[in-house]
């Protein structure tokens, strides 16, 4: 058994290549092989976003706080809440983040393949978030 107290991992600030606005992100746990699942809070101040991009074995989300938005290329813009529960497909193109009004808190879960999780992509555009 391990237990990770709350306070013994340091929070980051998401990176500006791969966030627009104030994000801080929390990692709750990475997976010892041969399992590769890991985990993070990540706490998007209004207005504040991912960039586009893809997992490659897919993504979980489990909204705990606020109001945000998530969307997959092509579909709607999607309003999440708390309990809500995000599944996007592996190497599905998507984004998520805030409300424009509300910050917005989740739990990532995802797995690497062949050590990769994620593949960024381009920003979204202020345009494309305000749809």
């Amino acid at each position: 058994m391990e237990i990770k107290r709350n306070g013994s991992q340091p929070s980051s600030k998401g990176p500006a290549d791969w966030f627009t606005g104030t994000v801080r992100i929390d990692p709750l746990f990475d997976a010892k092989t041969p399992a590769r699942t890991s985990s993070a809070s990540v706490t998007f101040e209004p207005g504040a976003r991912t960039a586009w991009h893809t997992h490659p074995l897919g993504q979980t989300l489990i909204v705990t706080a606020g109001c945000g938005r998530a969307q997959y290329e092509g579909g709607p813009i999607e309003e999440i809440r708390p309990g809500d529960v995000v599944s996007f497909a592996p190497n599905e193109k998507h984004w998520h983040g805030a409300a424009p009004t509300t910050a917005m808190t989740h739990i990532a879960i995802q797995e690497a393949l062949g050590g990769k999780v994620v593949e960024w992509m381009e920003k979204v555009t202020d345009e494309q978030y305000k749809k």
